[in-house]
Parts: structure tokens; C-alpha cells; sequence
């Protein structure tokens, strides 16, 4: 998999994406020059994803991708008015050490391989130094895909669901939602929201599945609204049944994380089951503006009847740099 080009790989690209993921966020000392430090990040990128890369070991990289993402500390050191320079809010439901929110610098290692992926980040934090320090890591794994429209596939979540069906898949609508315009530093990026949460699934194991079903507003076994249609199809958040009750309930997870109904656009989501230190979800968003994610979780805040069976336990958000290549080093568009 090629990491060079106008985007980073690792956010639409591979598809369906690699089954394991590492991210590590860490912050980067004050005194380090950060373009440098992305530009050393991004030729060992290149080396490690060609094969060429001595430390892989003699492992081949396969579909290996390393996305970079910076926090908002260093946008704003460049200007604060980019997208990508404010933090996040708090929301209900979380428990975040304060090591376990916010930081500079992200580091997303994808492969199928699971061996790859601590090769890798070893090397990458060995070439970094002692300019980062790392704050969290978290290692996740996707579950397997089911087909949902035109070669689309999206893995199922911890809780059993099918997860991710709905998002900018097309170029035109990822054009739209996804990827970054401008201003010229940021072109070509996208906002990169994590979130680690600890699951409650033994208290949802005890619910009937219909009463599962009711809580994600979808068949837990087909993916399908419960007011029809295929797997593919928005729900119709309209339709009642002859007694006048929503067939997709009021406070089911698909209508209050609905972006027409909250009001914004299309988010990306990339979702990875994680087992330490608890079980969880590792959450992923990638949209080209954080009040995308912002408000539709003040909207599932309020009343989302699936945010009661998870605590966020690491959060923070990152701008996913604009794609690089050999003359044009990772980070100097933002860093000139």
C-alpha cells in the first residue's frame, strides 16, 4: 500500500480496511522542530511500508499504512484559526485521566499482519526519540466484514452490530464531508477524533435481542433499519406503526446519531474491539469539520439510549496531515 499521494493512506484507504490497528498519541517537547521531526516520520513511512526498511526485519509490510495525525497545540503554534486548532469539549460519561486526553502527535499503524504492527511502531518511536512522549496507546481489532452495498463491507462491534454503514463512501460525498479544501496548509487533511470507551456488554447481553435492537434502532442480525428496507437504506425515522409508535424508537442510537437529524455531515467511522485494559471500543472519526462530531455527540448526550452502556476512558482529536510524497516531505505543507 503506497502512503504517498494527495491523502494519507489509512482513512479510506485500504477497503475494506486492515483488521488490526495500533494508535499511539503522544506530545512532542517544546523546543522540537516539529516539521522536521513529521518529515523524518514521513521518509520512514516510505521506507517501511516499500519493504526496504532494515528494521521491518526481513517481515514483508504488506497492507501496512501509517497515518499521521498533529494535535491542536501544534496547529495552533502554525495559526489558530485552522481547522484542527481547537480542542474538544467534554461530554457526559467520561472518565479521562488527564494523560489520557488531548496530545500532539498520533501515530495510526494498520495491517493485517499483527506481528507488523509493534515491528513498526518500535521503529517509529525509535527514530523520534526522546523529542515525543507518549501519552496512550491502544490496540484494537476490527471484526469481521459483511457486505453492504456495491463492494462496500463494515465489521461488526462489539456489541454484535454491524458498525460503520453509513458514511461518505463515494468520492463525491468524501469531497463533500471528509477531506479538507483549504485554507492551503491543510488542504487535502481531514479532523481525526479518537475515543476509547469501556463497554458495559455484560449488562447488554441480558437485554432480549429485540430490546438490543431497540437500542441501535436497526436488526441485529441484518443490519436493516427497523422501518425497512435493505441494510444500505437510511432508516425512516418517520414511520410508525398503526398504534403511532416510531418504528425506530426515539432514543435509538441511528436517529440521534442521524446527520440529517442533528444537522451536519457525513462522518467516517472506523471502530476497533480493544480487550486491555478493559473491554471495550476504540471509536474513529474522520470528518473535515469537528462540529460534525461534535454535535451530533452533544445530540446522543442528551438521549441515546446506547451512550448508557459505554464510559470514554481517552479522547482527543488531531488534524490527519495532507498526503506526502519524496518532494514533498509529511508536514511541510502546515509546517513550512
Amino acid at each position: 500500500m503506497s502512503p504517498t499521494g494527495r491523502y494519507q493512506a489509512g482513512i479510506t484507504l485500504p477497503q475494506p480496511a486492515q483488521p488490526n490497528l495500533l494508535a499511539v498519541v503522544a506530545d512532542v517537547d517544546h523546543a522540537v522542530a516539529a516539521g522536521l521531526l513529521l518529515a523524518e516520520l514521513g521518509q520512514s513511512i516510505r521506507t517501511l511500508t516499500s519493504g526496504t526498511d532494515t528494521r521491518l526485519l526481513g517481515l514483508p509490510p504488506g497492507d501496512l499504512t501509517v497515518t499521521i495525525g498533529v494535535g491542536p497545540r501544534l496547529v495552533r503554534t502554525v495559526d489558530p484559526s485552522l481547522p484542527g486548532a481547537a480542542d474538544l469539549p467534554r461530554f457526559s460519561r467520561e472518565q479521562i485521566a488527564p494523560q489520557a486526553r488531548g496530545g500532539d502527535l498520533l501515530i495510526q499503524i494498520c495491517a493485517s499482519d499483527a506481528l507488523v504492527i509493534p515491528i513498526v511502531a518500535a521503529a517509529l518511536l525509535h527514530q523520534a526519540g526522546d523529542r515525543i512522549h507518549e501519552r496512550w496507546r491502544q490496540s484494537g481489532a476490527r471484526g469481521s466484514n459483511v457486505p453492504v452495498d456495491q463492494g462496500l463491507t463494515a465489521p461488526r462491534n462489539p456489541f454484535g452490530f454491524i458498525d460503520g454503514i453509513v458514511g461518505p463512501h463515494t468520492t463525491a460525498e468524501q469531497q463533500r464531508h471528509l477531506w479538507l479544501a483549504g485554507p492551503a496548509p491543510v488542504a487535502g487533511g481531514t479532523l481525526a477524533v479518537l475515543r476509547r470507551m469501556e463497554l458495559d456488554l455484560p449488562r447488554f447481553a441480558t437485554l432480549s435481542v429485540a430490546d438490543q435492537e431497540a437500542v441501535f434502532g436497526r436488526h441485529r442480525a441484518t443490519g436493516m433499519p427497523l422501518s425497512g428496507g435493505t441494510i444500505a437504506s437510511g432508516p425512516d425515522l418517520g414511520a410508525k406503526t398503526p398504534d403511532g409508535r416510531y418504528l425506530v424508537p426515539a432514543d435509538a442510537h441511528v436517529r440521534r446519531a442521524n446527520a440529517n437529524a442533528v444537522g451536519v455531515g457525513l462522518m467516517l467511522r472506523r471502530s476497533y474491539g480493544t480487550d486491555d485494559p478493559a473491554p471495550g471500543l476504540l471509536f474513529m472519526s474522520f470528518q473535515n469539520d469537528i462540529r460534525t462530531f461534535t454535535n451530533t455527540l452533544t445530540n446522543m448526550d442528551n438521549s441515546d439510549a446506547l451512550v448508557k452502556f459505554t464510559t470514554t476512558t481517552a479522547s482527543g482529536t488531531f488534524l490527519i496531515l495532507p498526503g506526502f510524497d519524496q518532494q514533498h516531505p509529511l508536514g511541510a505543507q502546515l509546517f513550512h
